[in-house]
């Protein structure tokens, strides 16, 4: 029984896999981290799923990471900070590397980490009122972790536009990006993601798992040694002066010092 997520697999094999924190807009904790790595693991080793579909509960996909959980990361110890940099890296690389297609259902908007977490999907569609952005600069910190598969899904030209500036954008630009592969009204949203799912369930399940490694191994490399570049990365601008001056005003309620 899992904590922050809720999982259910219906009679044809589809499970669906939701982040469950409503009141704090699905924000990726410690525990959600680990509860994420392990479903991937459940998921990707249950013969009897075919396809998973990820979406979250309320208003939002996933705010990103909580940043209760990185303010503590502003008092821990540098080896603390990689072991908690390196719980979010490494739930990012289970679910893309999950043998298992993956829809991503975005019901609501997706900022940082929610932003990597649908970078990771094969395929996701939004509600065409739904916002997006990589927000982690304004706090001081970096889209580390994240950043090989947010390149990954953009291209490196088409991230560099939103990539280091914090900008919100709308579905429609999250489509031009290639983040959505469409933006949908509400009232469409349920029969948009059926239709990315069944077509899965009259393929071979093997041959899906072997189609999708495949086509891992032909994009960008994403192995351990980029993980571990992302994982120093972010260590490291957890111990800035900017970080430490970015979260704080964020939990002081005031602008930071380079507003």
């Amino acid at each position: 029984m899992f904590e922050t997520l809720k999982i259910d697999v219906d009679a044809r094999g589809v499970a669906t896999l939701t982040l469950n924190r409503e009141a704090k807009h699905n924000a990726l904790s410690a525990i959600m981290l680990a509860e994420l790595t392990q479903a991937a693991a459940d998921l990707g080793d249950d013969d009897n799923v075919r396809v998973v579909v990820l979406t979250g509960t309320g208003k939002s996909f996933c705010a990103g990471g909580d940043l209760e959980w990185m303010r503590e990361q502003m008092q821990a110890d540098p080896e603390t900070r990689a072991k908690e940099a390196s719980k979010l890296a490494f739930m990012l690389q289970a679910l893309n590397t999950m043998p298992k297609p993956m829809i991503g259902a975005l019901q609501g908007n997706a900022f940082g980490g929610g932003v990597g977490m649908a970078a990771v999907c094969d395929v996701a569609i939004g509600i065409d009122s739904l916002k997006m952005g990589l927000t982690e600069t304004r706090l001081g910190i970096i889209p580390a972790t994240i950043g090989p598969y947010v390149v990954s899904r953009m291209g490196e030209g088409r991230a560099r536009r939103v990539f280091m500036s914090s900008r919100i954008f709308d579905s429609a630009e999250a489509v031009e990006l290639g983040l959505l592969a469409r933006a949908v009204p509400a009232a469409q949203f349920a029969e948009a993601i059926e239709a990315e799912v069944v077509p899965y369930l009259s393929c071979a399940p093997g041959a899906v798992a072997a189609a999708k490694a495949l086509a891992r191994r032909l994009g960008p490399r994403i192995d351990e040694a980029t993980i571990e570049i992302t994982i120093e990365a972010l260590k490291t601008r957890w111990e800035t002066d900017e970080a430490a001056e970015g979260i704080g005003a964020f939990f002081d309620k005031r602008k930071a010092s380079w507003m």
